[in-house]
């Protein structure tokens, strides 16, 4: 029997399975997908926010703030791409200023620092290529960017280190309640834990209903983006918002920590949990309101579009509490999740920690390094490691000059990567202009080689989602 199930291995699932790990305990996090990282931690903003927006008085307002302030010091100590480039929230019509001043003491009162109202020549200073129409804007220091890959799998690189299992293709088909514990119905067998954490994003729902009588119900909402070439870097450099409306933070125009601009989200309620496609509608109701805020946007630069779905729940608040003896939820967690997976992490940590009385793990280890990328190094040390391993020496992915030594390294990992998706989230082997066309079959090569499988088994995320089917001697 396992202390702690965890369900879901997502930014929040991964930053409390670290959490508890920092005391003794056995500790087991399932997802049905085949890596870290394949729900909504994968396709989101990637945005830190300073913690203005969520309702005062809000558990999601209080984590958002305390998450925000954790960041930095949780990116050192992981390694993980981040940066305090700080958020505007642009007004475009004058009668909309109590709306901006309401957004500015709302945030205030949350404890945001440094919150400020620019008028329309400093906002200029600020964003050469704001809109015409922009008049003020609501300015945070505190916001920032970061690469939610990375801080996912970096969360549960550091998990893992400290005793956490992992397994994934299993699905969480039942619960029971047992006499001191639960029992899991997966694909895979049965699992057994005195404490369940319910951290199953969009899915969250479907497991707290299955031993509440209190149901809850979680929609996914789906919103849509653009991602631009890194060719546009600098043509934002502050998170640009729009003023908030009833479905969420509106378009953004936003540069991320690789050099590339972000354009979205919609916000377009559905009702499948996995239907992650882009629209036409979507696609563009994000061209009609881009230019609000920011102009002369290069949609031109656009490489990919691409969906997420967050997980709505109907009052617009995070369930972080235990519903039955041992049946904790980490439900609702929609943005500011991201920003609030730290102190989500913590939070969660303390209610199992009192279920079971947890001692602390003394040889607890709180850092992890990185990929090696061989571009971060001096010239002499990098022919110094090429030298060494004549992998770091081979580009695989020409747009973003990943080595063969990088990929290799990624699969390696514990957890590590499986699929071309999983190394292209690990290494950004496959996210730039060609988005793969020239580097994929060279990645499945590794794979196939690292793993020993055949390149027929090597899949783009998993799944029955192969690359490679049928051969030559099929044919015959």
């Amino acid at each position: 029997m396992y202390d702690v199930v965890i369900i879901g291995a997502g930014v929040s699932g991964c930053a409390i399975a670290r959490e508890i790990s920092k005391k003794t305990a056995k500790i087991l996090v399932v997802d049905r997908e085949e890596d870290v990282c394949c729900g909504t931690s994968k396709a989101n903003s990637a945005i830190i926010h300073a913690g203005y927006d969520a309702k005062h008085g809000s558990l999601m307002a209080k984590l958002n703030v305390q998450g925000s302030r954790m960041m930095p010091q949780l990116a050192r100590d992981l390694d993980i791409p981040y940066r305090r480039n700080g958020s505007l929230v642009v007004m475009i019509n004058e009668e909309d200023r109590p709306a901006l001043m309401k957004l500015y003491e709302n945030g205030v009162a949350n404890g945001v620092e440094d919150l400020q109202i620019v008028e329309r020549e400093a906002l200029r200073q600020l964003e050469p290529n704001i809109s015409e129409d922009a008049i003020a804007a609501l300015y945070a220091p505190m916001g920032a960017i970061v690469c939610p890959f990375t801080m996912t799998y970096a969360l549960a690189e550091n998990a893992a280190t400290n005793g956490v299992e992992f397994r994934f293709n299993t699905e969480v088909t039942g619960i029971e309640a047992l006499e001191h514990g639960w029992k899991l119905q997966t694909g895979t067998g049965e699992i057994k834990s005195k404490v369940v954490v319910n951290a199953a994003g969009v899915y969250a729902d479907k497991f707290h209903n299955m031993v509440s009588e209190e149901k809850i119900t979680i929609t996914p909402r789906r919103g849509d983006y653009f991602l631009l070439d890194r060719s546009t870097e600098g043509y934002v450099h502050q998170t640009v918002f729009q003023l908030p409306g009833k479905k969420g933070k509106g378009v953004l125009v936003a540069p991320t920590v690789h050099g590339n601009i972000i354009i979205g989200p919609t916000a377009i309620d559905i009702q499948e949990k996995d239907q992650t496609a882009t629209t036409q509608e979507g696609l563009d109701q994000i061209r009609a309101k881009c230019g609000d805020a920011v102009k002369n946007l290069p949609l031109r630069q656009t490489i990919t579009s691409f969906a997420g779905l967050r997980a709505h729940e109907s009052n617009h608040e995070f369930i972080i509490k235990e519903v039955k003896p041992g049946f904790v939820d980490c439900a609702g967690i929609e943005s500011p999740g991201l920003s609030s997976a730290p102190a989500i992490g913590v939070m969660v940590a303390d209610i199992v920690t009192q279920i079971l009385h947890l001692e602390e793990n003394k040889s607890f280890c709180g850092t992890r390094r990185g990929i090696l990328n061989p571009q971060m190094l001096s010239f002499e040390d990098r022919n110094r490691l090429i030298r060494e391993n004549p992998a770091y020496g081979t580009i695989i992915c020409r747009c973003e000059k990943v080595t063969e030594g990088e990929i290799v390294d990624a699969i390696h990992r514990v957890p590590g990567a499986r699929s071309v998706d999983g190394v292209k989230r690990r290494t950004r082997a496959g996210m730039g202009r060609c988005q793969g066309g020239f580097c994929s079959p060279r990645v499945i090569e590794i794979l196939s080689r690292e793993l020993g499988i055949p390149m027929e088994a090597i899949t783009k995320s998993g799944g029955n989602s192969r690359l490679i089917v049928g051969t030559n001697k099929d044919r015959l």
